[in-house]
């Protein structure tokens, strides 16, 4: 394996996660412009309680992942932030394209299966599980993921193609950006994303930056860029800058309290779980039922797989 699978959990949401906030601060300067509407829910909160969700229940309950924040879901429809919001789910059923598939739907339907969120979670979805895999062939990899979307009325597998045609011919981003449109449409965010990724998919910090150069749409391109990237280069491959950067802008928050740093534990505990780790103390029930009685060095025993071996789902 090129890199551990935690490693690629974890650069997937630190990707996601600089590559937003790389953008925010280049972008703050533009802000004084306008109103900036900001959610109260922030995408990394809806994945906190997604992660957890899955954790805690070992396969996805979208009534138990929302429930904390019923009313806040629905007011991301539209948003890159939905289908970022689904990366734990993305995580957590990479290696079954059927399950991967079912799941991220039954996520999408927190949106009103609304049709562009829909096919933007099913292309990151599926491109991110094929990095985690070490399956992805930059070459196929849209050709894949068009037809893994499936028939839909949306543009998106069009503007997917458009890229892979572009990238063929050796495009350079303003000519992407051409003819792509400048419109600040999800299909159009999603499109460049899997240009920046595939066109320096070895280099996540170039990935990033080229994703940034859009002014109005940056922190959309730069979060998605990110997870895509994070996912094939892994954490190793995010500039030890960059993290540190990330340490710093959250320590007048308290790192630890962070929903950056909350969700690189969870992406840890998300591995756990899929690769059938369970930990016994949490877990004193079932060890009672089975023994009848807990010693205290029982609580500190840990029963690991491999994958497929013991699994909760």
């Amino acid at each position: 394996m090129r890199y551990s699978l935690t490693s690629r959990f974890k650069g997937t949401i630190l990707g996601a996660i600089i590559g937003e906030q790389i953008a925010s601060s280049r972008s703050k300067q533009l802000q004084g412009a306008g109103t900036l509407k900001i959610p109260s829910l922030h995408w990394s909160d809806m994945a906190i309680l997604c992660a957890e969700s899955l954790i805690s229940k070992g396969r996805l309950d979208t009534q138990d992942w929302q429930k904390p924040q019923q009313q806040e879901f629905t007011k991301l429809k539209n948003s890159y932030e939905a289908i970022l919001a689904t990366l734990p789910v993305a995580l957590f059923f990479h290696d079954n394209t059927v399950k991967l598939r079912q799941n991220l739907l039954l996520a999408t339907e927190i949106w009103q299966d609304d049709p562009v969120v829909r096919d933007g979670t099913l292309a990151v979805g599926y491109a991110i599980a094929k990095s985690l895999t070490e399956k992805l062939s930059p070459q196929a990899l849209i050709s894949q993921t068009i037809s893994f979307v499936g028939e839909t009325q949306t543009n998106l597998p069009q503007q997917l193609l458009e890229v892979h045609n572009l990238l063929e011919y050796g495009a350079g981003l303003e000519t992407v950006q051409a003819e792509l449109g400048k419109e600040q449409k999800l299909s159009n965010i999603i499109a460049l994303a899997f240009y920046c990724f595939l066109s320096t998919i070895e280099d996540f910090r170039l990935s990033v930056l080229r994703a940034i150069q859009d002014n109005y749409r940056s922190c959309a391109i730069g979060a998605m860029t990110g997870a895509l990237s994070g996912a094939y280069n892994s954490a190793v491959g995010i500039p030890v800058t960059w993290q540190v950067m990330l340490v710093q802008q959250s320590s007048a928050q308290d790192w630890k309290r962070t929903g950056s740093s909350k969700m690189v534990e969870l992406a840890d505990a998300i591995v756990a779980v899929w690769s059938g780790v369970y930990n016994l103390a949490s877990h004193p029930d079932k060890v009672r039922e089975e023994s009848g009685t807990i010693t205290p060095p029982l609580l500190s025993l840990q029963v690991t797989a491999a994958p497929r071996v013991i699994r909760s789902r």
